[in-house]
């Protein structure tokens, strides 16, 4: 057994002042002098990593280690889709997570035994991320598998919205454990469409009450159990909006924050992606998503659209609410976090 380092203390008690509303990201394995002062603008409050910014163990901690200082009254908050299977951008030097739908599968076999399955998973993958002093996995997913969604897929848990419940809410667990907070995705539902919104703009046409009958079941359960964060669809639910869930003030303000009670933390998904392109520019994007009430706005794989941003978008000096929500995901420090 190793014992894990953790490289960056974390005491979000002291924290209060304001987190930026964009997520970045970085292009390379170590910071560029144009990455440090794209990072350090006040619109910034999180990096997201992809596979191209690891190489080995040590890189990685000195990469996390100098992101946190770029602001270190109020560090970035860092992110990584690590959810396991086809999603898992870490992999020399790191366990290998298995896709979420054979745990699903195993829970087929025996409720017990897949629901110890998650959590292990949820806190080795706590475990490892955390050492470097990364704050979030962007997991777990809470989308149905229906059976229609190759983007989804196997990512998902299953197709029953219970069994989705009893893992998710044990991965949790897991990753809690380990000190993470948990990023649900992707609100409200992403598995019953064909569509890739990386490519295009998914557009479900179900009523609201077949959604809520089934898709919301996973969203609502972790919600009431004090999920700390979710991320949005990019995709239009046609019956209940003309804008994609990332930009609808009536899924997030109206059925998310009012009708859910929801006070966590909300992500959009990717702004650059080709679901987002329908409200407009890079700007119009981002101001619509925080109309709506987004908290936080990845922008990935476009450093012109992020520093368009940082020179046009008009976003408030202080937001207490999302700063609030936002300092919650935070990493913990945990005594004693081991991995195998």
């Amino acid at each position: 057994m190793e014992v894990l380092p953790q490289t960056v203390p974390v005491k979000t008690a002291a924290r209060t002042r304001s987190i930026g509303p964009l997520m970045g990201d970085i292009g390379g394995l170590e910071l560029t002098a144009e990455d440090r002062e794209v990072l350090a603008h006040p619109l910034v409050g999180g990096v997201i990593l992809f596979a191209r910014n690891y190489a080995e163990p040590e890189q990685l901690r000195r990469l996390c280690a100098d992101l946190a200082k770029i602001k270190p009254k109020q560090r970035l908050l860092l992110a990584v889709d690590h959810e396991g299977g086809r999603v898992q951008r870490f992999r020399v030097g790191f366990s290998r997570i298995p896709a979420m739908g054979t745990i699903g599968k195993l829970h087929v076999e025996s409720a017990l035994r897949a629901k110890a399955e998650a959590r292990a998973q949820g806190e080795l993958i706590g475990q490892e991320l955390g050492s470097y002093g990364i704050d979030l996995c962007f997991a777990p997913v809470l989308d149905l598998d229906h059976g229609i969604s190759q983007i989804i897929g196997d990512r998902a848990f299953a197709s029953d919205p219970q069994v989705v419940i009893a893992l998710a809410r044990a991965f949790r667990e897991g990753l809690n454990a380990a000190g993470l907070a948990a990023t649900g995705k992707h609100f409200p539902g992403h598995g019953a469409v064909a569509a890739d919104s990386h490519l295009d703009l998914p557009v479900d046409r179900r009523s609201l009450a077949d959604i809520e009958n089934k898709d919301l079941l996973p969203f609502r359960a972790l919600i009431d159990d004090g999920i700390e964060s979710l991320m949005l669809a990019h995709v239009r639910y046609s019956a209940v909006d003309d804008k994609p869930a990332s930009f609808s003030r009536v899924w997030v303000r109206g059925i998310l924050r009012g009708q859910m009670k929801y006070n966590g933390a909300v992500f959009a998904d990717d702004l650059s992606m080709a679901g987002a392109k329908v409200i407009g520019d890079i700007v119009e994007r981002a101001e619509v998503a925080l109309d709506a009430d987004c908290d936080m706005l990845p922008v990935c794989n476009d450093r012109v659209a992020l520093s368009t941003l940082l020179s046009q978008l008009k976003a408030p000096a202080r937001r207490p609410l999302a700063t609030a929500r936002l300092a919650k995901l935070y990493r913990r420090e945990v005594a004693g976090t081991v991995t195998a």
